[in-house]
């Protein structure tokens, strides 16, 4: 409960950022799990409606604790962000207009950007580790659909998904 809260009170930038957090306590510190199973945790987070980070928080909570683990995991995620954005909002006037705290938060978009690459990063290498050429192709095709071509990524997920199951379909069939 006390992690869960201390990473959703300090992660700042989004369901990935939770990510490299969740991996330096419960992989690499507790060893409760393993990196693979993080990012097939956080690949069944970001398909799955609602926020990643939520999302992540309940299953890496049920895989270590079970539901009632899942539950409070959610509740310990759920309420800092909720308690830092009710303060926010009722000071909305005086945050924006203050120099240091907008500074604060330019740098803190540094910090973001450089956990987001790492993650990335992290990613690609547990995907190159499986040696498939299909994974391995799909990570330059996604970016360039995506980043010069402008498709929308809920398009790039729904082919990448259905490229996969028809690929093991494929090999199931090849097998028998």
């Amino acid at each position: 409960m006390g992690t869960n809260m201390f990473i959703s009170a300090f992660t700042f930038g989004g369901g990935y950022i939770v990510v490299p957090m969740v991996r330096q306590f419960f992989v690499a510190k507790k060893k409760l799990f393993s990196e693979e199973e993080l990012i097939d945790m956080a690949a069944v987070a970001q398909s799955t409606p609602g926020a990643i980070a939520i999302n992540l928080a309940a299953l890496a909570a049920y895989r270590v604790a079970g539901k009632v683990g899942a539950i409070i995991s959610v509740v310990s995620a759920i309420m800092p962000p909720l308690i830092i954005l009710s303060i926010i909002s009722a000071f909305y006037n005086i945050f924006i207009t203050n120099p240091i705290i907008v500074a604060i938060l330019k740098g803190m978009e540094a910090g973001v950007a450089a956990l987001m690459v790492d993650l990335i990063i992290d990613m690609c290498a547990v995907i190159l580790k499986k040696k498939s050429l299909l994974l391995s192709l799909m990570i330059p095709v996604s970016f360039i659909c995506n980043y010069i071509l402008n498709i929308n990524v809920v398009l790039i997920l729904v082919c990448s998904s259905l490229i996969c199951i028809i690929h093991v379909l494929y090999k199931r069939g090849m097998a028998q």
